[in-house]
């Protein structure tokens, strides 16, 4: 037992401040990335369910022109976006190296899978509730943001927890092309330098980490779902 102590100080001691610094910018990299990307993400998922065939406001050409901007933004794998986007990330961030240069990046690659999950959300709203609220004279906005964002809050939460999640996966590949954060160390160390030790770290910190994420949107989800209130 001692000697695995000994062994714990000694690892702290010789990677405790970079494992720490990549904690911190994966945590940077992730949440900047997931909140810039719900920016755009959100809007351009509501304009796309609000406009199909049966939404609010169908309009069957823009809605099949987000449909094709949306499906070819998640069809590119993101470890070749890194590369293609290279130029806008130096324009963007000055820089094509480090935390905040991966964010341009990770947005890009966030922001239709974010529209995607948001626009699942919103169909599953029922469509009684949208006729009944159309019904008493509310406008296309207040439709929206009155009836179909509450009514599908917690899919849309679960859905945030789940574009965190994949978010903190590309940031992993983002330190291949020196992104910094837990992706790049374990690279770097365990793979180039063959340090499994600090591998194995990394994949649990990295595992932890999403963990933490989909427990709590897991619970927050549950604790605003009306729905499952009213079945205890």
């Amino acid at each position: 037992m001692s000697n695995i102590l000994e062994y714990v100080r000694i690892f702290l001691e010789d990677n405790g401040a970079m494992i720490s610094q990549g904690i911190a910018d994966t945590l940077f990299m992730t949440f900047t990335a997931t909140f810039a990307a719900y920016i755009l993400g959100l809007p351009l998922g509501i304009l796309s369910e609000v406009t199909r065939n049966g939404g609010i406001r169908p309009r069957p050409i823009l809605n099949k022109i987000l449909g094709i901007i949306i499906n070819i933004g998640r069809s590119v794998p993101f470890i070749i976006l890194l590369v293609a986007v290279i130029p806008l990330t130096r324009l963007l961030a000055g820089t094509t190296i480090g935390p905040k240069a991966a964010t341009v990046p990770l947005i890009i690659a966030a922001v239709p899978f974010i529209a995607r999950l948001v626009e699942t959300s919103l169909r599953e709203v029922d469509n009684g509730v949208i006729e009944a609220a159309k019904a008493m004279g509310a406008t296309d906005l207040q439709i929206i943001f009155k009836v179909m964002i509450p009514e599908s809050l917690p899919s849309l939460i679960l859905g945030a927890s789940l574009a965190t999640i994949t978010v903190i996966g590309y940031t992993a590949m983002a330190g291949t092309v020196g992104g910094r954060g837990l992706g790049d160390i374990a690279q770097r160390y365990g793979y180039h330098r063959y340090q499994p030790d600090i591998m194995f770290v990394t994949i649990v910190l990295l595992i932890i980490l999403v963990q933490i994420v989909q427990n709590v949107g897991h619970i927050a989800s549950k604790k605003i779902d009306k729905r499952g209130k009213g079945e205890m």
